[in-house]
């Protein structure tokens, strides 16, 4: 991607609107990465996409958290605690998080009833 050059509102100094840093860092086009982190001006809400399989169909939820590092936790353990017959419980009920959107599995799908 080309570079975009942009003058910082906070520090005056000139950055790439494009790079990987300012693109991981956030924050609004005229704010360079290091005064986003600085200042904590980053406001975009975390979400995550978490999925279990059940049957022909997969359960999909899509949960908001405050902070990356909570979702980057959250998925982890998530992922960690994954497995036939695992109940996840190893520590996903201490982050703090908010469930958007469900899409739940029908292991019944052919209405066969077993």
């Amino acid at each position: 991607m080309r570079e975009l050059i942009k003058e910082c509102r906070h520090c005056e100094m000139e950055f790439d609107a494009n790079s990987r840093y300012k693109k991981k860092a956030g924050g609004y086009i005229n704010e360079c990465p290091d005064c986003v982190i600085a200042l904590g001006t980053e406001s975009s809400v975390r979400y995550r996409g978490v999925t279990t399989g059940d049957g022909k169909m997969a359960c999909m939820q899509i949960l908001k958290f405050d902070s990356d590092a909570e979702a980057q936790a959250y998925v982890s353990a998530w992922n960690n605690n994954s497995g036939f017959n695992n109940r996840r419980s190893g520590g996903l009920n201490d982050i703090k998080f908010e469930k958007r959107g469900e899409n739940a599995g029908n292991s019944n799908h052919k209405g066969k009833a077993r």
